[in-house]
């Protein structure tokens, strides 16, 4: 099937015969330009694409350019996309940074960072622990400029179609601690969080066969086969968008897709699924890149109603972000801040496979640091010891 133009004029569609030269006509169909469409047809093709491809359509032509760049089509993208941004607050946000078109191009890429410094020591520093010093600030002394209350967080979490997960913080909760503690203290968002003896979680969220999970009908054979684990990797999506309110900028955090996780951790029971991206932090912190950290822990359970049938399902338990620099630190809640303020305005790809490039590339100089550190630290044992021989060889020449 092939399009059929005439003087820049589309006529019909019809299909091509084997030489590719003659086109069977009897099928084609006429009709006329595409000026004389209707635009509200184009509205209603349009409205129905997806981010991406609503993009590249808006660069057909005038017609399509023009009707893809109204804010309901991008607010009906977002939502499908975000379903937070359904929510009025959420709505009038994105309202006042500049819109939904513009929310949509800030936050589908995602941050890409290589410019992870490889492994040279600062001469300024007499020990390595200082390259990694949490407390560290650099010359631009600009936390008062920064404050807790300027960021949202949007997340929003799918398995496959299903939407499992959705919430909106405002602010950063207890950053207004008693003298201050939050800037010095390691930064962590939790928002789900989970205890043995509590069951009044803020939400209930649970995967059942129903959802598209595999039947498992004990641990032990998950165990095995690891059916369970490989369906909820390749399913599960988490975005994690942050917004400056002060500056109207925003990104989104996550990498949507894993990039790694342990099965049965702490017990034989538990999930653990990370998420996350590289993070510029020059002038921040001496190792000039950190980690965002997004952890996700959902726990197998048994249902009463499925008892019977030995089904399980999983609950999502936990949910948190956490930045750490190269030494595995948390960083500090003022240093956190300026971080996230940088990120919103760094470069971002929608190139998946760039993205995880960037995280492999930051996991590799951290590796190489942490063994500089072992090396340094059995130079340093080496000496130790050779000096304690020398002290009691030296004390026994003299005392004997």
């Amino acid at each position: 099937m092939t399009a059929i133009r005439s003087g820049g004029r589309l006529i019909g569609f019809g299909c091509i015969d084997s030489d590719d030269r003659f086109p069977m006509t009897a099928t084609a169909t006429q009709v006329g330009s595409m000026a004389s469409l209707s635009s509200d047809l184009f509205y209603d093709i349009l409205r129905r694409l997806d981010g991406a491809t609503l993009a590249t359509a808006g660069c057909a032509c005038a017609d399509f350019n023009s009707i893809s760049r109204e804010e309901t089509i991008w607010e009906n993208v977002c939502q499908s996309l975000w379903p937070s941004t359904k929510r009025e607050d959420v709505r009038s946000l994105i309202s006042s940074i500049g819109g939904f078109r513009k929310f949509y191009a800030d936050c589908y890429p995602l941050i890409v960072n290589k410019e992870v410094p490889m492994v040279q020591w600062d001469p300024d520093l007499e020990y390595f622990e200082e390259w990694f010093e949490a407390d560290y600030y650099g010359d631009h002394d600009e936390h008062d400029s920064v404050s807790p209350s300027d960021f949202v967080s949007i997340v929003d979490i799918r398995y496959k179609d299903k939407e499992i997960y959705s919430k909106v913080l405002w602010g950063i909760p207890d950053s207004d601690g008693f003298h201050g503690w939050f800037y010095n203290c390691p930064f962590r968002i939790d928002l789900l969080s989970y205890s043995d003896g509590e069951d009044d979680h803020d939400a209930e969220v649970t995967l059942t066969v129903a959802d598209g999970l595999p039947s498992i009908t004990s641990i032990e054979k998950e165990r095995k086969d690891g059916k369970l684990w490989r369906e909820l990797r390749e399913g599960i999506r988490l975005s994690w968008i942050v917004v400056n309110q002060k500056k109207k900028q925003c990104a989104n955090l996550a990498s949507w897709s894993p990039l790694g996780g342990q099965r049965h951790w702490p017990t034989d029971k538990d999930f653990l699924i990370r998420f996350g991206s590289v993070l510029p932090a020059k002038q921040i912190l001496p190792c000039q890149a950190v980690e965002c950290i997004i952890s996700m822990k959902f726990r197998v359970v048994q249902s009463e109603e499925a008892e019977s049938s030995g089904q399980m399902r999983l609950k999502l338990t936990e949910l948190s972000m956490q930045l750490e620099d190269m030494a595995g630190a948390h960083v500090n809640g003022r240093n956190s801040l300026l971080v996230l303020k940088e990120a919103l305005g760094c470069r971002r790809s929608k190139n998946y496979s760039e993205v995880l490039e960037s995280c492999h590339l930051y996991s590799k100089v951290q590796t190489e640091l942490k063994e500089e550190k072992m090396r340094n630290e059995s130079r340093l044992d080496r000496l130790c010891i050779f000096c304690g021989i020398a002290a009691f060889v030296t004390f026994c020449y003299y005392v004997l």
